[in-house]
């Protein structure tokens, strides 16, 4: 890794020459203290390399800038002109490189990478979906398969360079006993086999040949981005810890961006100002609240750091201004203003674990319960609530979860978690997704039973429907009243017509797709683009339903789980960072990020936002 060193005097100066014929330039501060920062890539021949993403990194916490390589080998950034840069540049199958301290009135950047020869290096830069692949692929029933993806995979990457590390029988039991304790919950037969399943996966041996087969042939090995991403520019700004847990973020429409921060009960804001971004956050009242909440305090060495009382999982933006906030480890929801900083705590009456919420045209928000299979909806204007018992499909379902609350006051008492990590995996239905139909019907899905729901708005009434396709979870509709919904187990995308009772599904165009876990999608309206969370291959995704095309959108940090989306008032798309646990993530810091699809497009002045609290001029 260097810059314009390539160990020979000809080399050298034929990378000189071949930067100097591109014209690389700063170009002039702009009016609000930017500048579009130039350089390009070559490899150690002087030759241009393309889709390679370069990172400029700044401030304590940090913000990131990244972008691509154009086919040219040429790169841009707009970024502050008074600010020192670390530059990161990497692509599959060279060795990423590395510059401290760089500035934009140093000039134009020339970075120059070397190709890797070490096919077991090749292989671990590949995201989690390649290797993950690999323990599904032994998995002879597709049920089976869809099963242990959607437990181990719940809220964390499967497949990442710390859970895919090579490890003996008894170090993967551990390893399974642990996550059955946090609640991963699989058949008897299948936990025993999966010691062997994940050794046979992981084994350098055996993995690192398949998983780099071609690894010769750079550009067939590792393709380039589509023209329409190699053009994006993703911003990442960390928030929180090494032990947070930034879980949904949410777009204000003052422009600042939100994030509930679930290991250590915060609520975090990110606001701008010509004078920088500005990063505040809130502890979420909690003092009467033991760690873990409501329910067993974990006690895992993986989850010791958590200071979990509230657990704040999934926020709103109510109509005037107020945030929503469902504390799903408190079992209560939470108002927030953010104009005077303070919380306000409201008791649930019936039902455990408030999940997603989603505001109606008439100002009430409808959530969906995960642990009691419950929706709630509650209004705000006259603190009324109310709560649908969804159906179960089984008597047994039904009987277990009307004890639950009894389970889980005996938990207390005596620790249970051994015996129902140690059974025979009882599946549970989960409502987990829901949105609001433009015509105020209440939709959600039931993650665990394949099945999606529809509520009446005023008389309560539930209508479940199955899908085609096994777990489905954080769906959205579109202007046209169309219901979106990613396979969460399946790597799929799919749209119900509410109208037709007609779905279709299109593969995600991921390889290979089966490690693929959309956690979540969002509908940009003024497009009615779907945008979905490539949650195990470091990805957002965008489809266009008027042409069936897909863009691929690569992220640059390893290790990028993805929830919720969000959009701002220019079309950016945001959402968090949020594997858990966080150390996982490349760097150990969770993150939000912003993706800007067609940075071009808007005046240099329009990027920032409008700034709210009391640092504000």
């Amino acid at each position: 890794m260097r810059v314009d060193n390539t160990g020979s005097t000809g080399r050298r100066l034929l990378i000189a020459l071949t930067l100097a014929v591109f014209g690389l330039a700063a170009l002039p501060a702009a009016a609000n203290d930017v500048q579009r920062w130039n350089g390009r890539v070559v490899d150690d021949q002087g030759g241009a390399l393309a889709g390679v993403a370069v990172t400029l990194q700044s401030g304590t916490p940090a913000h990131r800038i990244s972008v691509f390589s154009q086919p040219d080998g040429g790169f841009s950034a707009e970024v502050p002109v008074d600010t020192a840069f670390t530059v990161t540049a990497r692509r599959i199958g060279w060795k990423a490189g590395w510059w401290p301290n760089r500035h934009p009135a140093d000039g134009p950047l020339a970075l120059v990478l070397d190709r890797h020869e070490d096919p077991a290096a090749i292989a671990e830069q590949l995201p989690a979906h390649h290797w993950y692949a690999r323990v599904l692929a032994q998995l002879e029933d597709p049920a089976e398969a869809q099963h242990l993806k959607r437990e181990c995979t719940y809220c964390h990457q499967q497949g990442s360079l710390f859970t895919r590390r090579e490890r003996t029988a008894d170090e993967w039991r551990k390893v399974i006993g642990l996550m059955g304790r946090r609640g991963a919950i699989l058949p008897a037969t299948l936990r025993e086999r999966l010691p062997d399943l994940f050794m046979t996966a992981y084994d350098r041996d055996t993995a690192v040949p398949a998983l780099t087969r071609g690894w010769e042939d750079a550009e067939a090995f590792s393709p380039l981005p589509q023209p329409d991403a190699l053009r994006a520019r993703v911003d990442e700004w960390d928030l929180g810890g090494r032990a947070s847990m930034q879980h949904d973020a949410i777009v204000h429409p003052d422009g600042s961006v939100y994030s509930v921060d679930s290991a250590q009960d915060r609520l975090h804001r990110l606001s701008f100002s010509p004078a920088g971004d500005v990063r505040e956050s809130w502890a979420v009242p909690s003092d009467d609240l033991p760690i873990g909440g409501i329910f067993r305090p974990p006690d895992e060495p993986v989850a010791q750091a958590s200071n979990q009382r509230s657990g704040p999982h999934s926020l709103q933006v109510a109509p005037d201004g107020s945030l929503w906030i469902t504390l799903a480890s408190g079992n209560r929801l939470a108002r927030f203003d953010p104009g005077t900083g303070r919380f306000a705590i409201h008791e649930i009456a019936e039902g455990i674990y408030p999940h997603t919420l989603r505001f109606d045209a008439r100002g009430r928000f409808w959530y969906t319960m995960a642990a009691s299979n419950h929706v709630g909806v509650f209004d705000p204007a006259s603190g009324k609530q109310h709560h649908v018992r969804l159906p179960a499909r089984t008597l047994a379902q039904e009987i277990v979860l009307r004890i639950l609350p009894f389970t889980m006051w005996l938990d207390q008492q005596f620790d249970l978690r051994d015996m129902a990590s140690e059974g025979d995996g009882f599946n549970m239905p989960v409502p987990y997704g829901i949105d609001i139909a433009p015509d105020g019907g209440v939709w959600f899905s039931q993650l665990n039973e394949d099945r999606i729901g529809h509520i009446d708005p005023d008389t309560f009434e539930v209508t479940l429907i199955e899908t085609p396709f096994p777990g489905p979870r954080r769906l959205r509709f579109d202007s046209k009243g169309v219901l979106w919904v990613p396979s969460f187990s399946a790597g799929l995308l799919a749209s119900f017509d509410p109208a037709t009772g007609a779905f279709a599904t299109w593969a995600l165009p991921i390889e290979p797709v089966s490690g693929e876990t959309p956690y979540a999608l969002h509908v940009e309206h003024r497009t009615d683009h779907v945008w979905v969370c490539g949650t195990n291959s470091d990805t957002l995704i965008r489809f266009e339903p008027e042409t069936e095309r897909f863009t691929v959108f690569p992220l640059p940090t390893r290790v990028t789980y993805t929830r919720d989306i969000d959009f701002d008032a220019q079309g950016r798309v945001w959402t968090s960072n949020s594997n858990s646990p966080a150390w996982q993530i490349e760097g150990g810091q969770p993150r939000v990020l912003r993706l800007d699809p067609n940075p071009g497009a808007r005046p240099a002045d329009d990027a920032p936002l409008a700034c709210v609290g009391p640092q504000c001029p």
